[in-house]
């Protein structure tokens, strides 16, 4: 189970400002998250194919729709209400250097 000075440290780690009573309400929450990950970690799964995704069955494989282009996509008329374009292609400020 956490503590409140994990609540703390975790605040610290994801650099949010967190008072005591913020940290007080969070504890419950962040133990009830816990205690599920615990439940699920203890699930006996040996044995159990693991899935490519959610709808997929070993047996039958994934019944997913093919990917394929449904609506053409008009580029100049999306590009319009852009602040700056050039040649097709949006402009934004550096936020690297």
């Amino acid at each position: 189970m956490l503590t409140r000075d994990d609540v703390q440290r975790l605040a610290e780690l994801a650099r949010l400002a967190i008072d005591p009573d913020e940290a007080d309400q969070t504890l419950p929450r962040l133990n009830a998250v816990f205690g599920l990950i615990e439940q699920l970690q203890a699930a006996e799964v040996t044995g159990v194919e693991p899935l490519v995704h959610p709808g997929a069955d070993p047996k039958l494989g994934t019944r997913l729709r093919t990917d394929t282009a449904t609506e053409r996509v008009d580029r100049a008329a999306n590009q319009v209400s852009a602040p700056k374009v050039a040649e097709g292609l949006y402009l934004v400020p550096r936020v690297v250097e």
